[in-house]
């Protein structure tokens, strides 16, 4: 997957996507990132990517030239056709169905503002996703960009090992995950269900499912969709309500 990231500040990713698993995946080359600077394509002779907008108001607007000009720049590197993400408060509202999408795209243009918006002709005209990780407002695009990357990476073949870690992941099976546990067996008097110690994997199965039921109806129960649930999974709910 190549990525192409449009920023006024490139050292921000830094950190982020040189440490860990991210750091990994690059080195495998299992995904490839490139900051552009679209302050470095502005014609503006005093250097400006942004300006006041018409009509009055506050803030400042980033203008369209530096970004349609970038953006023209990535697309010429790659012979696919790119998803062009605006990351934006007005957006759609970020899920792990949209991170499994994007994951099976070859390329993917990330624009991230800054100051107090977007000239509308960036929306109309270059974008294909609009996404909002939130009903917040931050100081720019570049951090939710970096939840994007780092949701959508994490599902790529091979970047963290276990296939089945992204499968079982919360949001993938439309549930919240399961509890788990590790050693030792018990810890200040706090002990591992003896179901996982079992060996019984028809009964440990049974229980991570209870046990996600049991999650998700006690701390998102709006994602509860009866489409992706099973006759036994219904019966469980059943309990799961009475208890």
């Amino acid at each position: 997957m190549k990525l192409d990231i449009l920023t006024l500040f490139p050292e921000m990713f830094h950190g982020v996507f040189n440490t860990s698993i991210l750091k990994k995946a690059q080195e495998r080359e299992a995904f490839q990132v490139n900051y552009i600077d679209f302050r470095e394509y502005t014609e503006n002779k005093h250097n400006k990517v942004d300006d006041y907008p018409y009509g009055g108001g506050a803030g400042m607007v980033l203008t369209p030239q530096p970004i349609f000009d970038a953006v023209e720049d990535a697309k010429c590197t790659t012979n696919s056709t790119p998803r062009v993400i605006l990351m934006c408060p007005q957006g759609e509202p970020y899920t792990q169905k949209k991170a499994e999408e994007l994951a099976t795209e070859e390329h993917l243009i990330f624009i991230c503002g800054h100051y107090e918006g977007y000239d509308e002709r960036i929306r109309e005209s270059l974008v294909t996703d609009e996404i909002s990780i939130g009903d917040y407002v931050l100081t720019g695009g570049e951090l939710g960009a970096m939840v994007v990357v780092d949701s959508v990476v994490r599902l790529l073949p091979e970047v963290l090992g276990n296939e089945s870690s992204a499968r079982e992941d919360s949001f993938s099976t439309h549930l919240l995950e399961h509890p788990h546990y590790t050693r030792p067996q018990e810890y200040k008097g706090l002990k591992v269900p003896d179901v996982l110690r079992s060996g019984n994997h028809q009964h440990i199965e049974e229980w991570r499912r209870y046990q996600s039921l049991k999650r998700t109806f006690e701390r998102r129960p709006d994602l509860l969709d009866p489409e992706y649930l099973t006759e036994k999974d219904l019966k469980m709910l059943e309990d799961i309500k009475s208890e």
